[in-house]
C-alpha cells in the first residue's frame, strides 16, 4: 500500500483534494494530518492543485511503506516500496 501524509492546514487542502479526485485514492484524517493512500502509485498534478512552488515542495509530512519517485514542478508521484 502507498501512503503519505499532508499536514491539514489551509495551504495544503488543495493537494489532498486533488489526490482524492482519483477513485483509487483514499484521503482521510489521522490526527492533524491528511492520510493519502492507495493500493498502487499515487500521482498528483501540481497545476491542478493551484499550489505555488513553496507550498508544493513542503506539503509532504511523512511516508509509510512508500517512496517519492517524482516531486518536481509538474507532479508528485508516490509509489509503494
Amino acid at each position: 500500500m502507498t501512503t503519505f501524509f499532508i499536514l491539514d492546514v489551509p495551504e495544503n487542502k488543495a493537494v489532498a483534494a486533488v489526490a482524492g479526485e482519483d477513485p483509487d485514492v483514499t484521503v482521510d484524517h489521522v490526527g492533524p494530518y491528511y492520510r493519502v493512500s492507495a493500493d498502487a502509485e499515487i500521482l498528483v498534478d501540481r497545476r491542478a492543485t493551484g499550489c505555488r512552488h513553496a507550498v508544493w515542495y513542503s506539503c509532504v509530512s511523512g511516508l509509510a511503506g512508500s517512496q517519492i519517485t517524482q516531486w518536481d514542478k509538474d507532479a508528485l508521484k508516490v509509489e509503494p516500496l
